[in-house]
């Protein structure tokens, strides 16, 4: 006789209090909770560089910009691209839930760029390096943040640590809503907590004397093949590929990892401007 296995019923409201109109949920605390943990860690490393640390107010703007709308975009065009065609006012109903890794990967990077531009002192490279390790750490704080919205679900699955999510996004019948599943938005928070703590271990080993491209590199390879394993064990978002043989995630993870390759194969080392200061001891 098979034992019967209780699974985790998780029926959470999404909705931590409300101040008035205002709601305060479990996924904005997480997802800011990733913005100030990165930028106290941005800081950190520009003081250990003897760089400016004020620039650090300017680029944490520069980031937020680039991630919400890149992850509104990439989520609007990568997955849903019929439906907001003919809706384009719904791209501004971001409270409504959809954001994208990939285009927020995109417009993180974009928005680098445009910041390094007006800072010569702080190359394209060199600030994606260092931007690697808070956007990681971000990474493990939003899949938290997916976990109590119920959203991003796994695929039905016996295994003992599955989840009935209740509530869960996306699930239209009362059956779906109670089978279990793998969670898996835990298993990609797992997955990014280990890559940031790589790449810092592997910043505080070179500092200034990073590499350019080591971080960055490592961080498209080691993300976005963590992302495409675990898209097996999610259900596919996009209505148009769900019969492709790779979901989109696969396919748009695909080409970061292979640029994360060519960083990792062009690296070069680090300048004399980028190491002519000591770093300082935390």
């Amino acid at each position: 006789m098979n034992p019967v296995i209780a699974h985790l019923n998780w029926d959470i409201n999404r909705v931590l209090f409300e101040l008035g109109p205002l709601k305060i949920r479990y996924y904005g605390l997480f997802f800011t909770a990733g913005f100030i943990c990165g930028y106290l860690l941005l800081r950190w490393m520009f003081k250990t560089e003897n760089r400016n640390v004020d620039d650090v107010d300017s680029l944490l703007i520069y980031m937020v910009i680039g991630t919400i709308v890149g992850a509104r975009l990439g989520h609007c065009l990568f997955y849903h691209p019929a439906y907001f065609f003919e809706n384009p006012i719904r791209f501004l109903e971001i409270w409504n839930g959809g954001l994208a890794s990939h285009g927020a990967a995109v417009g993180i990077t974009l928005s680098a760029w445009l910041y390094s531009r007006k800072h010569p002192d702080q190359p394209l490279l060199w600030l994606l390096d260092r931007l690697a390790i808070p956007v990681a750490l971000a990474g493990f704080f939003i899949r938290i943040g997916n976990f109590f919205n119920s959203e991003i679900l796994g695929r039905v699955s016996d295994v003992p640590w599955a989840v009935v999510f209740v509530n869960g996004l996306g699930l239209e019948t009362r059956e779906a809503r109670l089978s279990p599943r793998h969670p898996v938005m835990l298993y990609e928070s797992f997955c990014y907590g280990c890559i940031f703590l790589i790449l810092y271990l592997l910043y505080r080993k070179y500092r200034s004397e990073t590499p350019r491209g080591l971080l960055i590199g490592l961080f498209f390879i080691m993300v976005f093949s963590a992302r495409f394993i675990l898209e097996f064990f999610k259900m596919r978002q996009a209505e148009f590929a769900q019969n492709l043989p790779l979901s989109v995630g696969q396919m748009l993870s695909i080409p970061l990892v292979i640029v994360g390759i060519l960083l990792l194969f062009y690296r070069k080392p680090a300048t004399p401007a980028d190491s002519e200061s000591k770093a300082k001891k935390p």
